[in-house]
């Protein structure tokens, strides 16, 4: 039996490093999944060519065709990592992602009227309090990281993703006192600037 265990990220960096290090404990690629907020297209701007698979075409361009097969196709030798690919989620915009979560969240059979992150997230067994929590991260500006792993495994793997992980529950809580209620699927996505504010308010600087 397997249990699905969820962090999120204020920076693609931390994240990035979680499923290096879920990579390295023996986690498969295929049942790892990210979500990268990409609405200010840091992904897209970065210097250079992304070429984790080393087939000599930037990531970028691939990645930006699949849709919702994001991540199926890569060699288990490149990681999850090499399989990102750009999309648009309802109510969190344009995203930056790869693995099973992302697929699910853009294919109907996740709930597209709830909102497709928080009923692929609800159908991988999060509650569907975290699941609107984890969605509303994305939508302002963090990173999701999502694993299938053994029941028995779940402490190790879950000691694994606390590093430099977002602390849900305080972070929610100052969302409230704003007047935060709910992930909402129909609210247009932040601009920029609005998530370069969130990052100011909660010390986090710049996307990477």
């Amino acid at each position: 039996m397997t249990t699905t265990i969820s962090r999120l990220y204020d920076t693609y960096a931390d994240a990035e490093r979680a499923v290096t290090r879920l990579e390295g404990a023996g986690v498969p690629h295929s049942d790892i999944s990210i979500v990268a907020n990409n609405s200010d297209n840091w992904y897209g701007s970065r210097a250079g060519k992304v070429d984790r698979d080393r087939d000599g075409v930037d990531d970028r361009a691939e990645g930006a065709g699949t849709g919702a097969g994001i991540g199926a196709g890569v060699g288990g030798a490149a990681g999850l990592l090499a399989g990102l690919g750009l999309l648009a989620i309802p109510g969190l915009g344009p995203v930056v992602a790869a693995g099973w979560l992302a697929s699910m969240a853009v294919g109907a059979a996740a709930g597209a009227a709830t909102g497709g992150i928080v009923g692929a997230l609800t159908e991988a067994g999060v509650s569907r309090e975290d699941a609107s929590r984890y969605a509303e991260g994305v939508r302002r500006g963090g990173t999701l990281v999502t694993a299938k792993v053994p029941d028995q495994d779940r402490a190790r793997f879950d000691a694994l993703l606390n590093e430099r992980a977002v602390n849900l529950q305080d972070r929610s809580a100052a969302w409230q006192k704003s007047g935060w209620t709910d992930f909402d699927a129909a609210s247009p996505p932040l601009s920029p600037e609005d998530i370069g504010r969130e990052r100011e308010l909660y010390g986090t600087g710049v996307r990477r």
